[in-house]
């Protein structure tokens, strides 16, 4: 068995413009570049790259250059079209806030129904649950539908519900930033928490004191490929400089 937390090799996925792409049977045993049509594109390719357990990693990139792509991967919630990724161990996935929340019910509801999802047991879900709506602050809301819950309430009930979960890798994508100031921060002093427990970071943001107070290597993404795989400071050199060229 592998003693490192992620393994990717040779990493493709394919993206039709507007939808995903389908595969005929013809697509399937056709070479990579028979298999790619004028309406489609990779979202990543040729991405290559090992971490270690406890390692922290910050995902850079300009928007829509495959870092959440590449987070959902890593997560198990999209397959890749070439290559493979192996995880030793669960996720904690925070890639998006809508992911296993269900409209029609109430707060206490999804609090079990999610942390059942990701394979918490009922016992466990109920002795934890009192801390997961305390820390997502919404004591009020435990009997309020899920819908209707501001933008900034689901991000504080989706990151309470993940931040519970044993899993040895946890995934953070931007959606804390839609969270207020004196909340982001809590979040961050629980993802503190969980890195001086041990636990494998894959942080994206486009913060770079973020960044920089979490990560200590990072993965530069560019028009879905891999850039550099450095020590963070040196991603982010890259990174910056590169933007500053244009």
């Amino acid at each position: 068995m592998t003693s490192n937390a992620i393994e990717a090799r040779d990493l493709g996925v394919r993206f039709r413009r507007g939808r995903r792409g389908g595969r005929s049977i013809k697509d399937l045993f056709g070479g990579a570049n028979r298999r790619t049509r004028p309406d489609e594109f990779w979202a990543l390719r040729d991405v290559s790259f090992t971490v270690r357990p406890g390692e922290s990693i910050g995902v850079v990139g300009r928007n829509g250059q495959g870092k959440s792509t590449l987070l959902k991967l890593v997560a198990g919630v999209l397959l890749p079209d070439e290559g493979s990724v192996r995880v030793n161990g669960g996720v904690a996935p925070l890639i998006e806030i809508t992911g296993g929340f269900v409209g029609d019910l109430t707060v206490r509801e999804n609090v079990r129904l999610t942390s059942g999802l990701h394979g918490m047991p009922r016992a466990e879900v109920a002795r934890r649950f009192d801390d997961i709506i305390e820390f997502a602050e919404l004591r009020d809301f435990v009997d309020t539908p899920y819908k209707h819950l501001s933008s900034g309430m689901k991000v504080r009930l989706a990151f309470a519900v993940v931040s519970q979960l044993d899993e040895p890798v946890f995934l953070v994508d931007e959606v804390l930033a839609v969270g207020d100031k004196a909340f982001r921060e809590k979040c961050y002093r629980r993802m503190e928490e969980l890195l001086d427990k041990g636990r494998t970071l894959f942080f994206v943001s486009h913060n770079e004191r973020d960044l920089r107070r979490f990560c200590t290597r990072g993965l530069y993404l560019d028009k879905g490929a891999l850039v550099l795989d450095a020590p963070l400071d040196d991603v982010l050199a890259r990174y910056n400089a590169d933007y500053a060229a244009g």
